[in-house]
């Protein structure tokens, strides 16, 4: 789960991280009100979308004035954001961020993150701050240094301290960023977060160290133990079609393609999803409907995929090995006659009965497009386009 910069600084607060002064704003009103109590000479107002990038595309502004607070207000709530995030069709702002102005002497980045390939948390800091990470590692990938965490002792002062001196800060400075990344860590472990990313984390003029932007994921695996967190959650940012997936517990991502993919288990979506690529095809989304699929799981994913309108072409690739293809088979039939199918279908059992599953298809009174192998099922849903 994504949420909001105002949402995430609220959250490293509560860990003692050092953020800026302010507060959210859904009104003009509201903004100018919050900029009057903050009292600062320079205030920022923020657009709040989930999107990197918001600053290059308008969304964030200095203001010097109250005038001024209420004229970049008015211009930017409403607006429709365009950033290299959100891509051409951009995201309409309807919350803001007003803060107070920080005395900046340097920008640097901080991260933590999931490093999967060595299974353990790595903290990344960089003296890049404000550019992407990705722009970073892929043309001056020696100024990212990092630092693995034993998960069974956790971030350790000296791994700290270690990225402290190689970021070049000097004096308190470097106690100060030690305790930032301490503070850091614990908010992120404590929340069950995926990503924590400060860019730019900021050196100011007295060598205070401080989360001049924050950006922060959750583990969706973790919901459970965070009932408080669901209230963070903006419908407004995400795909409506995900939304409606998550209602009936599918795991569903949007792309842009033109062939619906509905698969049981997500090793198997992504394979599915590269071999339609490799037939010379697009998906149109990542869709686990889990280990049962059974009518209900079968119809609902039918449902969210002929609800995207790039659809042209469905595949189905199933592996019976918890549940009986055949049985699949019957689930598939059954959703299919209570959900209006205009598009071709392709489906593609293998494991336990799925002979039997393949008859049950081909007797039926629907149009399905049977297939023995996942290289002949691309082929024939790919085929369909033409």
């Amino acid at each position: 789960m994504k949420i909001h910069e105002y949402q995430a600084k609220e959250i490293l607060r509560m860990y003692n991280v050092p953020v800026p002064r302010g507060r959210e704003a859904f009104t003009v009103d509201e903004a100018v009100s919050i900029a009057e109590e903050l009292g600062t000479d320079v205030v920022v107002v923020k657009a709040q979308i989930h999107a990197g990038g918001r600053g290059k595309g308008g969304g964030v502004k200095l203001a010097r004035s109250i005038d001024e607070v209420r004229h970049l207000s008015e211009q930017i709530l409403g607006m429709n954001l365009v950033t290299h995030q959100t891509g051409p069709e951009g995201r309409i702002v309807k919350k803001l961020l007003i803060e107070e102005g920080m005395d900046i002497a340097r920008e640097l980045y901080l991260g933590v993150v999931l490093d999967r390939s060595a299974s353990q948390l790595v903290i990344m800091a960089s003296t890049e701050g404000g550019v992407e990470i990705e722009k970073v590692a892929a043309e001056t990938p020696e100024k990212i240094l990092k630092e693995w965490i034993n998960p069974a002792i956790g971030l350790q002062p000296y791994q700290a301290r270690k990225l402290a001196f190689g970021l070049g800060l000097e004096g308190g400075q470097v106690g100060n960023a030690v305790k930032f990344m301490l503070a850091l860590y614990r908010a992120f472990i404590e929340t069950d977060s995926s990503l924590a990313e400060i860019n730019p984390l900021i050196v100011t003029g007295d060598g205070q160290v401080i989360a001049l932007d924050a950006k922060m994921n959750f583990d969706d695996n973790a919901d459970y133990r965070h009932k408080n967190f669901k209230e963070l959650r903006d419908l407004d940012e995400e795909d409506p079609l995900e939304v409606e997936a998550s209602k009936y517990h599918l795991n569903y991502i949007k792309l842009d393609g033109n062939v619906g993919c509905m698969v049981n288990g997500a090793g198997l979506a992504m394979s599915t999803m590269d071999i339609i690529k490799l037939a010379g095809g697009e998906p149109a989304n990542f869709l686990d409907v889990g280990g049962g699929a059974n009518v209900e799981t079968v119809r609902d994913g039918f449902k969210i995929i002929l609800s995207d309108p790039n659809v042209k072409a469905i595949l189905i690739n199933i592996f019976g090995g918890i549940v009986r293809c055949d049985r699949v088979a019957k689930g598939v039939i059954e959703a299919a006659n209570t959900v209006k199918i205009n598009l071709p279908v392709v489906v593609r059992l293998e494991g336990t009965n799925a002979e039997e599953a393949n008859e049950l298809l081909r007797n039926s009174k629907m149009d399905f497009i049977v297939a023995t192998t996942l290289e002949d099922a691309a082929e024939k849903v790919v085929k369909t386009l033409s």
